[in-house]
């Protein structure tokens, strides 16, 4: 059974992460096909979207959130302004919208939406992650002050289609951005050297790949289940004068472990830089 009953949810952007969360809140039941609707610019992502999950669609934003109660901005940080812009005046306190365009600030978004400052809209920033693609991925939501706790329990159910939730303020979204928002690559690349170091060894890559794939998954859903600390877990696999702490005390020496703390450190203060420019474009300085 539909557990978003009576809710009406419009995307505004068909793109990728506009289409994992609809196939995740369909194959999940959170909500009918028929309470869906899409509005994009590109006249065959619309025609995909309405064949693949026969949902609603249209080229006009404004009709879109005439006829729903949350609005998703599924678009790009640059086109935030112009989106906003577009339908303010359809958007009023009834109306839940929620963000998932990268370094865009609350505030920024509520002034575009609430240009005479005579509304009290509610909007939820969220940086959600691509594993959403297959419904496994992890998003963190932050509220403005006119977002009701109901409201924003609805923003979580949505986002729990395609995998877990978590609240953070706002100021540390751009953590998140360097932690989960950029992690999948570091993983993928993990991945890769992992096959790679295999067939070094003599494995073929067919081998290789599934060996690193499965080995990564299932150290993922052990730490997850578990609840043991990483730490631990870790100490497990090592023997005395085993083989796993001879590996291991390489990946020391290459410095492994400081070299993430690093890129996410470092991918944390582009995000900082990019929502500061991201800002300013959408006060109307498009010079940054």
């Amino acid at each position: 059974m539909a557990v978003l009953t009576n809710k009406r949810i419009g995307f505004i952007g068909g793109g990728n992460m506009a289409e994992a969360m609809i196939k995740g809140l369909l194959s999940a039941s959170f909500i009918e096909a028929k309470s869906l609707m899409a509005s994009d610019m590109v006249g065959e992502r619309l025609e995909f979207l309405k064949h693949e999950f026969k949902i609603k669609t249209t080229t006009d934003n404004q009709e879109l959130v005439q006829k729903n109660d949350i609005i998703i901005l599924a678009v790009k940080p640059q086109a935030v302004k112009a989106v906003c812009s577009g339908i303010h005046e359809q958007v009023d306190e009834k109306k839940l919208v929620i963000s998932v365009a990268a370094g865009v600030p609350i505030h920024a978004i509520e002034i575009l939406l609430n240009p005479e400052a005579d509304k009290k809209v509610g909007v939820v920033r969220t940086m959600p992650n691509t594993p959403a693609l297959v419904q496994a991925g992890v998003t963190a939501l932050s509220a403005s002050d006119h977002v009701s706790k109901s409201d924003l329990k609805v923003a979580h159910r949505i986002f729990e289609a395609i995998g877990r939730t978590v609240d953070v303020p706002e100021a540390q979204l751009d953590a998140v951005t360097g932690l989960s928002g950029s992690g999948p690559a570091y993983i993928f690349m993990i991945i890769e050297a992992l096959s790679d170091a295999g067939v070094k060894m003599g494995l073929s890559r067919d081998v290789s790949n599934a060996l690193t794939l499965q080995t990564v998954l299932g150290s993922a859903k052990l730490a997850q289940e578990s609840g043991r600390h990483p730490g631990e877990l870790k100490d497990m696999v090592c023997s005395p004068g085993g083989t796993t702490i001879s590996g291991l005390h390489w990946l020391e020496k290459g410095g492994l472990r400081t070299t993430l703390i690093n890129a996410v450190e470092a991918a944390t203060q582009r995000s900082i830089e990019l929502g500061r420019n991201a800002e300013n474009n959408q006060n109307g300085n498009d010079s940054q």
